[in-house]
């Protein structure tokens, strides 16, 4: 079967393929919002940079009410709204906020020159993909071209829990969209591949922070007080396990702990302790009983210590359910353009990711965009200051996304 034929297109009808020029003025675009990274909703001259870009091909961007993002249509004639289109509109995500870490890279010409700031998730990659593709979009709409109405999605604050897309859907940003779809950059997968998986592909992701307190007294008799130390290590112990045990194993719902203080002298026991970490899960149903279940865990095993807590439950995010439809649009978008061999089956990550948000409100998929370079050993891991993007990636999201948009010309039903 020939790529053409498997894709139900042939090759006339399938154009955006990238341009060295573009290509170019991408890497460019990328380069300088790696040195300028900036932390959730304070992206704003990351969006400023966007939006000038956006203007200057004939688009008009709106920022988000936050301040920081935008939302762009492509399409779509002056004053027309977009929930009475006949066709919904297909939206493209990114991210684009960076990390408070700093950036390792050595010998890089493009590092981050911001103290402790870092792309170190690859959100300008995904940017510049989003970006990228409304430029051909709209080279293809002033030529008559455009089958159908696009909406690009530059999202502030991915990072910061519970995710900067609760903040844009209440803005608005899928009023009239029938389907959305998102890359995320995989170090693990080489550049010109992504990775594709039907259902969750992350994991939902919570934190939770508790206090214990107890009277105190002298380690000597340690019986005639709470033995404070010895009930948070038991609560950093038994707590995981005992919430291992009340759902299906299948869930995945595991409690890992990031810090945990007390006490400042060896001979006394202290009056307080603290321990934070996050609870992470694979299955949505099992995420929602969450709280409950991490909440009855804790309690049972402070109060067999004597020690009075105090939780303190943050909600992050669901795991991201890519729908089969979706799914499978994006996997065709991808062997039309670069052929069968370029597109594998992922895992589920126990990453989170607030993409899930959009998710809860109409079908989409995320689909993981590999970044490796060609023949490099050596895994630089998301979230690590040595993290850095074969920039050939930028090319394959833009012609992804531009073939979606061809092949999925209907849309999904809002």
């Amino acid at each position: 079967m020939s790529l053409e034929s498997e894709a139900g297109l042939s090759g006339d009808v399938l154009p955006g393929v990238l341009s060295e020029s573009l290509h170019a003025e991408l890497v460019a675009f990328r380069r300088d919002l790696h040195m300028h990274p900036e932390l959730g909703n304070q992206e704003f001259r990351t969006t400023a940079a966007i939006k000038e870009r956006l203007e200057q091909a004939g688009l008009r961007p709106r920022v988000l009410s936050t301040g920081t993002g935008l939302v762009c249509d492509i399409g779509l004639a002056e004053g027309e709204h977009p929930e009475h289109l006949p066709v919904p509109l297909l939206a493209l995500r990114a991210d684009i906020d960076a990390l408070p870490i700093p950036d390792a890279k050595t010998d890089c010409p493009y590092r981050s020159t911001v103290p402790d700031r870092a792309h170190a998730c690859g959100h300008d990659v995904h940017t510049t993909v989003v970006l990228g593709t409304g430029l051909v979009l709209a080279d293809l709409h002033a030529k008559g071209l455009l089958p159908r109405p696009v909406r690009l999605l530059f999202q502030p604050a991915e990072e910061v829990l519970p995710g900067g897309a609760l903040d844009a859907i209440e803005d608005g940003v899928l009023t009239g969209v029938g389907r959305i779809l998102a890359v995320h950059c995989d170090p693990r997968v080489e550049a010109g591949r992504i990775g594709l998986r039907h259902g969750p592909i992350t994991s939902a992701c919570d934190r939770v922070e508790i206090a214990l307190d107890g009277p105190g007294g002298h380690t000597a008799r340690p019986h005639l007080t709470t033995d404070l130390v010895t009930a948070a290590a038991r609560v950093a112990i038994d707590v995981p396990a005992v919430v291992a045990r009340r759902v299906d194993t299948r869930a995945g719902l595991a409690v890992t702990w990031g810090r945990i203080e007390s006490g400042h002298a060896p001979n006394v026991i202290p009056q307080h302790a603290e321990l934070s970490g996050t609870v992470r899960c694979l299955d949505l149903e099992a995420w929602r009983q969450a709280p409950d279940i991490v909440h009855a865990a804790i309690d049972e095993v402070a109060t067999l210590h004597r020690a009075k807590s105090e939780i303190t439950y943050m909600r992050g995010v669901p795991p991201v359910v890519n729908d089969r439809e979706s799914t499978e649009l994006l996997r065709r978008a991808m062997v039309a353009r670069r052929g069968m061999k370029s597109v594998e089956s992922t895992e589920q990550s126990l990453g989170g990711e607030d993409f899930s948000w959009y998710l809860e409100q109409v079908p989409g998929a995320l689909a993981r965009l590999g970044v490796r370079r060609p023949g490099e050993r050596t895994v630089r891991d998301l979230h690590q200051g040595d993290f850095d993007a074969d920039e050939h990636a930028i090319t394959v999201g833009v012609e992804l996304f531009t073939a979606a948009v061809f092949l999925d010309r209907n849309g999904a039903q809002s």
